[in-house]
C-alpha cells in the first residue's frame, strides 16, 4: 500500500497555491521528483511537490510533524524516496501508518532529521576529520554513521542498514534536504 492520500494531495495543493517570491541571485537547486525546489520555501513546501516523496509526505503528515518541519529550523533532512519506502513490506508500512503507531512513526522520521544546516561539503569534511566515519546525532535520538563511498555520502543506521545520498544540498528556507535511497531505522 503506497500513500498518495487525498489529505497529502490537499496539503500539496494548499501549500503550492500561495504566492512565493523567487529568490534572486541564489544558486539553482537540483530538481527532485520532477519538481523544482525553491530555496525560499520550507522543507514541507518543497517536499509536497516531489513525485518521489509522496510516501514521506504522507508519513510526516500522519506523524504530526508538518508544523515542526515548517518551522524556522535549521534542519537537515535525509529524505527517503518512495522507492526507499517500497523496500518495507506493505503490511509493515501500513501498520506503521496507523494512529496507534504514531509515536513509533515519529521516532523513525525524526531519525532522519538533524538540528543543523549541514551541507554535503561540511559533512564530507567532518567524515575526513574523523578518519572516515562521523557520528551524526539526530532529533529522534538516533546516531547515524556518515561515511564516504567514492564521492557519495552514506549513512548507516543503528541496525546496520546503509543509505546513500542520491541528491545532495537541496537548499530550503529552514535548512537543507539530502535525498536518500533507504529508510533509516533506530535500534529497536
Amino acid at each position: 500500500m503506497r500513500f498518495n492520500t487525498p489529505f497529502a494531495v490537499l496539503l500539496a495543493t494548499t501549500l503550492t497555491t500561495g504566492t512565493f517570491a523567487v529568490a534572486q541571485g541564489m544558486d539553482a537547486n537540483p530538481m527532485v521528483g520532477g519538481a523544482e525546489m525553491f530555496a525560499d520555501r520550507t522543507i514541507v513546501e518543497n517536499a509536497v511537490n516531489s513525485a518521489d516523496h509522496t510516501t514521506l509526505v504522507a508519513a510526516v503528515t500522519q506523524a504530526g510533524l508538518v508544523e515542526t518541519l515548517s518551522g524556522p529550523g535549521p534542519f537537515t533532512v535525509f529524505a527517503p524516496t518512495n522507492a526507499a519506502f517500497d523496500m518495507i513490506a506493505d503490511d509493515s508500512l501500513s501498520a506503521l501508518m496507523m494512529d496507534e503507531n504514531k509515536a513509533q512513526l515519529a521516532t523513525i522520521l525524526t531519525c532522519h532529521v538533524v538540528a543543523a544546516n549541514a551541507m554535503s561539503d561540511a559533512i564530507a569534511g567532518m567524515i575526513a576529520d574523523d578518519n572516515g566515519t562521523h557520528p551524526v546525532a539526530t532529533v529522534g535520538g538516533c546516531t547515524l554513521q556518515a561515511a564516504m563511498d567514492g564521492d557519495n555520502i552514506t549513512l548507516t543506521d543503528e541496525q546496520g542498514r546503509v543509505a546513500t545520498v542520491t541528491i545532495a544540498d537541496v537548499k530550503q528556507s529552514n535548512g537543507v534536504i539530502h535525498v536518500i535511497d533507504r529508510v533509516l531505522l533506530p535500534a529497536m
